[in-house]
Formats: structure tokens, C-alpha cells, sequence
């Protein structure tokens, strides 16, 4: 426990499960106080009793679904009427299914890039106008190596975190003399719910997936969530205060797939 973000406002877009909830439940021991915004009722009352366990502090969950531009709004919405300021905001919720461009049809495209882009383009929006009225706050994306082209199977998706990479440095460059930072973590390889589901959808155990990723990743084993925590923690605290623009890798020395 520790106080870095002590009384700071959080909000996590899909921080009811994977590395999500674990930035919360990391951002909740440091002492902010956490909104999380999730799909369904369920894993978020699940979640902000996880957070309430691990920290002390008490979290509340706002559903709705984030390819929507007013759910978008009512998340942020909701969080500033219960949080008084936004201090971060992490955006986490994405999809990732396994399909090539000639595999790609118009649902699939649609549902990744509703989601991946269009959440987190007005999530960003809306947190942006309440940073502004607040005098700043920080802003981290969850990118992917797959932002620099791709593998095979991974069209829809590779361009969705494209984009969202391009919107990462455009609310850097635009937003930095209001004290709005915006920054990427850069994900390697982690065994995430989505992922453990699609490789057991092809016919691979998780034992498996982790023999697979630890011949892959140059440091020997795919990441984990507490990978990550330390370099969330420092781009929502004041530490990174002159840090925007910037893409964090955390992927064990994993190229982009390029």
C-alpha cells in the first residue's frame, strides 16, 4: 500500500476484468478512488468488491456499453458526479478476434472498431472536457505491437489500434498547455480472458498457450498483470507530470508485429 494517487479520481473503461481490474485494484493501493465502467452488472459488482478487498477503498461501477457514444458520456458522467474530478482515465475494453482482411466481414470490422476506436475516441472526449474545466489529468491508452501492421489474423484489430495510436499522440499534441497528458501502454503478449477464449476456441489449453509464449518472448514467458501496474501507477501520478505522447513497451522484448 502507498499513497502516489492519493485522492485522485480514476476511471478504468473495462476495468471489470483482465489487466483492467488489475490497474484498478494497483490505482485503488496507491489510494485513488476508482469508477470502473464495464459491460455487465455482475462483473463490476464482482470487481469493486475485489478492489474494496485488496485496498480498503470503496469503488463503484458504472454499466453500459462503451460502443455507444452516450454510454461513453455517461460513464465520464457519472464518474465526475461521484469522483468531483477526473483525475485519469484508463481505456482498457477492446476485442480481439481472430480474422484475416479476406475472413473480415462487415459485422466483425464494425463490432472491433465501435468498440476499440469509437469507445475510446469519445471516452477520451468526454474526459477531456472534464480535465479542462479541472486544470489537467492523465489519460492512458492500452495499445498493442499490432499497431504497426499486424499478423495475418488480426486485420480488423491491427487497424483499430493503429488508430488508436494516432489518437494518443493527438490529444498529446493538442492538449498539452491545458496540463492534459495522454500516453500508451504498449501490451506485449498476456494470457487475457479474450485471449485464453480464442486460443481454446483453435484447440489450445492455456498450459499450452504459456509453452507457446514463453518460445515467442525473448524474456521466456508471456506478460502478466502486474507487469503493467507500475507503469499505469506512474503515468496516472504526478511523477510523469511532463510525460505525454509517449508509448510505454512492456512486452518481455517482443518485436511489433510489423
Amino acid at each position: 500500500m502507498g499513497d502516489s494517487l492519493k485522492g485522485k479520481g480514476v476511471v478504468i473503461a473495462g476495468g471489470d476484468s483482465g489487466l483492467g481490474k488489475d490497474m484498478a485494484i494497483a490505482a485503488a493501493k496507491e489510494g485513488a478512488r476508482i469508477v470502473v465502467g464495464c459491460w455487465h452488472e455482475e462483473p463490476g459488482k464482482a470487481a469493486v468488491a475485489e478492489i474494496l478487498e485488496a485496498s480498503g477503498q470503496e469503488a463503484i461501477y458504472v454499466v453500459g456499453d462503451l460502443t455507444e457514444v452516450s454510454a461513453a458520456e455517461d460513464l465520464i458522467t457519472k464518474a465526475l458526479d461521484h469522483l468531483g474530478r477526473i483525475d485519469g482515465m484508463i481505456y482498457y475494453a477492446g476485442i480481439l478476434p481472430a480474422a484475416s482482411l479476406l475472413d473480415t466481414d462487415e459485422d466483425v470490422y464494425n463490432n472491433v472498431a465501435d468498440l476499440n476506436v469509437r469507445g475510446a475516441f469519445f471516452c477520451s472526449k468526454f474526459t477531456v472536457k472534464a480535465m479542462l474545466e479541472s486544470g489537467g489529468g492523465s489519460i492512458i491508452h492500452i495499445g498493442s505491437p499490432h499497431a504497426s501492421g499486424g499478423q495475418i489474423d488480426r486485420a480488423a484489430y491491427s487497424v483499430s489500434k493503429g488508430a488508436l495510436r494516432t489518437l494518443t499522440i493527438h490529444i498529446a499534441r493538442n492538449y498539452a498547455e491545458n496540463q492534459i497528458r495522454c500516453n500508451q501502454i504498449k501490451i506485449g503478449w498476456m494470457a487475457t480472458p479474450g485471449e485464453i477464449a480464442l486460443r481454446e476456441s483453435m484447440g489450445m489449453s492455456l498450459d499450452e498457450l504459456n509453452k507457446w509464449g514463453g518460445e515467442c518472448v525473448p524474456m521466456g514467458r508471456l506478460q502478466v498483470g502486474d507487469d503493467f501496474i507500475g507503469a499505469s501507477n506512474y503515468l496516472l501520478s504526478d511523477l510523469s507530470s511532463q510525460v505525454t505522447g509517449t508509448i510505454i513497451n512492456v512486452n518481455g522484448g517482443l518485436r511489433d508485429h510489423a
